[in-house]
């Protein structure tokens, strides 16, 4: 078999860099003719660690090609999937304007049987949506109904650790629906993911809805677990707990697991925000309320803003001539993904409130100033007071505290000493909790960290009004 992705953004080259690293002859089609040369002379749209080199590898193999030729991609591909981005909304619900584009694109140029893969987040029933878009085409060219059929094939990436998810699955969900090609169609998606199935099956075989909402499901249960241990966190500083050790506690019962049960300064990207976004407006649509999902939503976005309610409960609310570095830019480490970041909302309510802000992080600071100029664009200053330096300690220098906002490795084992002598106030707003609150007092480093007691551990005196840092009662 052969295989075309349309679409070669995230998950439309990691899809097909993976497939063809399995022995496929895949076809990347976009219709961005700059993206597509860059994929043509060896460079990567994005940042994925280990992305670059499958792509090289396999290009230079000729197990993949990149094109804007619509006609050559389509006829390369026995399977076609779609892999276009599905952005949210005013309203939450998911923009399927690109899905059925294709969808019709595909219907226009179909010439044999094709099976079309629903690859992209999607909400439940956009298959009947792109098979009624193909077949709306194919009448108008007196082609028959019956040359495709349309599965459900939701991906299931970590950004950072995509190549990895996909090549080492713990499952592979593929919904099809009963039909005269439901046999054809199990059959090529048996064959096209046959080497994760030799020792055993990963293969979740179901009817098309169901994977659709499968996907939904999944990351709004994620999400709800950042966003419930985010809440035990808030409660853990009240009374005087500590969320680290809460987190080992439950985690350790198997029945809930160790994973994303970290608390922090809320959850951005590509997926959680739009897709719980998109669950609750689907639900709307057919008159149910996600209750649980929705409250998800509320308490994440509260928490992006914990860390400058912190900072204003210690130097006021009007931050005029403080200083503030942050490190950590990209919503998550091992990706240069600005979408939804914690930082966004920070770094801008820090600068409506007056502070200048010095940023350090060692991937996403293009799209960092990017995204900022779009989000800021209407504030008197905009980035005036905003500067991006290419490495950690020159963000220190003279500052009044430091927001760690993304657990990038080289942030977790920094010299704190020279932190300390390079800092105006020694005061670290950790967002991600990386660090020893006793081992930082020790040091004289005023530190918060979330749910770790939310109070000043060692208090330090502010130079420029000569107060001390007050403790919370």
């Amino acid at each position: 078999m052969r295989v075309t992705v349309i679409g070669s953004g995230y998950v439309g080259l990691v899809t097909g860099a993976c497939l063809s690293d399995l022995g496929f002859k895949v076809v990347c089609l976009d219709k961005d003719e700059d993206k597509i040369k860059m994929l043509q002379q060896g460079d990567v749209p994005i940042y994925e660690p280990g992305l670059r080199e499958l792509l090289a590898r396999n290009r230079a193999d000729g197990r993949i090609r990149f094109t804007t030729d619509v006609q050559d991609a389509i006829e390369h591909g026995d399977i076609l999937f779609i892999a276009v981005g599905t952005p949210a909304r005013e309203d939450g619900s998911a923009d399927l304007g690109h899905v059925l584009s294709v969808a019709s694109m595909i219907g226009r140029n179909l010439k044999d049987f094709k099976l079309i893969v629903n690859k992209s987040t999607v909400p439940v029933g956009t298959a009947d949506r792109v098979r009624e878009a193909i077949v709306h085409e194919l009448s108008h060219r007196g082609m028959p109904a019956e040359m495709f059929d349309v599965v459900s094939n939701p991906e299931f990436l970590k950004e950072g650790a995509a190549i990895d998810d996909f090549m080492r699955p713990d499952r592979i969900v593929v919904g099809i629906d009963d039909g005269i090609h439901h046999e054809k169609s199990q059959r090529m998606m048996g064959d096209l993911y046959a080497s994760f199935n030799r020792h055993h099956s990963r293969t979740v075989w179901m009817d098309v809805r169901s994977a659709e909402l499968t996907k939904y499901a999944a990351n709004a249960m994620l999400a709800t677990r950042i966003s419930f241990m985010n809440e035990i966190a808030n409660l853990a500083d009240a009374l005087g707990a500590d969320v680290d050790q809460i987190r080992r506690g439950i985690g350790a019962d198997n029945r809930i697991g160790h994973s994303f049960l970290y608390a922090g300064c809320g959850y951005g990207g590509s997926c959680f925000p739009k897709d719980t976004q998109a669950l609750v407006s689907t639900a709307h649509a057919y008159g149910q309320h996600m209750h649980v999902v929705s409250a998800t939503e509320q308490v994440n976005e509260s928490q992006k803003t914990l860390l400058v309610d912190r900072l204003v409960q210690r130097l006021g609310a009007d931050l005029t001539g403080r200083k503030i570095a942050v490190w950590g830019l990209a919503f998550k480490p091992n990706t240069d993904d600005m979408r939804e970041a914690p930082s966004l909302v920070v770094i801008k309510n820090l600068l409506q409130r007056g502070a200048h802000v010095t940023a350090y992080d060692p991937v996403a600071g293009h799209e960092a100033v990017a995204a900022l100029t779009l989000d800021c664009a209407g504030q008197a200053h905009g980035l005036k007071n905003f500067k991006l330096v290419d490495h950690d300690m020159d963000a220190l220098h003279d500052v009044d505290a430091l927001m760690v906002l993304t657990e990038w490795k080289n942030f977790h084992n920094p010299d704190f000493q020279a932190m300390k002598l390079s800092m105006r106030t020694p005061y670290i707003l950790d967002g991600r909790n990386l660090y020893n609150p006793d081992a930082l007092a020790d040091l004289g480093i005023a530190y918060q960290g979330v749910g770790r007691r939310n109070e000043l551990v060692k208090l330090a005196v502010d130079p420029v009004s000569n107060n001390t840092l007050t403790v919370d009662a």
